[in-house]
């Protein structure tokens, strides 16, 4: 199925409604180095409906990105995993990897989190690769997880081979097997179901291909996670979304000078498309 601007709709809110009413969501991300990729998530979460966000990054790079953020709560991240998953517990939804850097110390978070977190889990960037030999903590999982592959990462997970010749019967066989929604990055990003339902995205250009777009594109799920969407419905409209605020910042800026920044100011005007 090819989404496009009728395929979904954001119910209006109630006027009674309160911050708490549109999900309280959790991000783990960031290390040394990689200090934009968090903040990108968080921002692109607030600006896609979340009522309340926290972002946990380490320690040692705790006080860079708390001075970036103004609407996210920023908090250092235990060093402990067990104690890092009681931090993150009593959410929503979670988004665990965005600029987490790899290592044995990241790869136990993420385990543990995929372990203990009793919530739907958006895996995105480094938190992929943390689980690439170690798939059966999806299989186990008895909540939704939603991974956002681009190809290569995709080719570590399922051992494949580059470039893909078919990547809708690829992304579908896979979230079958493992039980997940899988967003396969990309030109047409293709979004597929367990049960077998597959999405095809119509938006989108050339200009997103920089580093930041990706994580703009997990805040934006996870937001929609968090404020009740199922899983699938979560991974195709924020797909269609980041596609469409980069079509509007592309048409505005041009392809070579748009930056994922951009897409964060666009994002409103993508998502008002979609309100009934």
């Amino acid at each position: 199925m090819e989404v496009n601007q009728d395929t979904f709709r954001l119910p209006q809110r109630r006027r009674e409604a309160h911050k708490g009413d549109f999900g309280r969501v959790q991000i783990f991300a960031g290390s040394v180095g990689y200090t934009g990729a968090p903040v990108f998530s968080a921002k692109a979460a607030v600006r896609s409906g979340a009522g309340l966000v926290f972002l946990n990054v380490p320690k040692r790079v705790w006080n860079v990105v708390a001075v970036k953020c103004d609407e996210a709560m920023v908090r250092p991240a235990p060093g402990c995993p067990g104690k890092l998953c009681r931090q993150m517990a009593g959410c929503d939804a979670a988004l665990v990897g965005p600029g987490l850097g790899r290592g044995r110390r990241a790869e136990r978070a993420v385990h543990r989190l995929l372990r203990g977190l009793n919530v739907p889990v958006v895996l995105d960037a480094d938190g992929l690769n943390a689980i690439a030999d170690h798939l059966d903590l999806l299989d186990r999982r008895t909540k939704p997880t939603i991974l956002t592959p681009h190809e290569g990462e995709f080719a570590r997970l399922c051992g494949c081979k580059l470039p893909i010749d078919d990547r809708e019967k690829a992304a579908g066989g896979f979230a079958k097997a493992h039980n997940c929604v899988l967003v396969l990055k990309g030109h047409r990003t293709v979004t597929a179901a367990p049960d077998g339902r597959v999405w095809v995205n119509t938006t989108g250009n050339p200009g997103m291909a920089k580093g930041g777009s990706g994580d703009v594109l997990a805040g934006v799920i996870l937001a929609l996670l968090g404020q009740g969407f199922s899983p699938e419905q979560s991974a195709a409209m924020a797909v269609w979304l980041h596609g469409r605020a980069g079509d509007l910042c592309a048409a505005e800026l041009g392809e070579y000078a748009m930056t994922p920044t951009d897409l964060l100011d666009a994002l409103p005007r993508a998502i008002k498309e979609l309100e009934e």
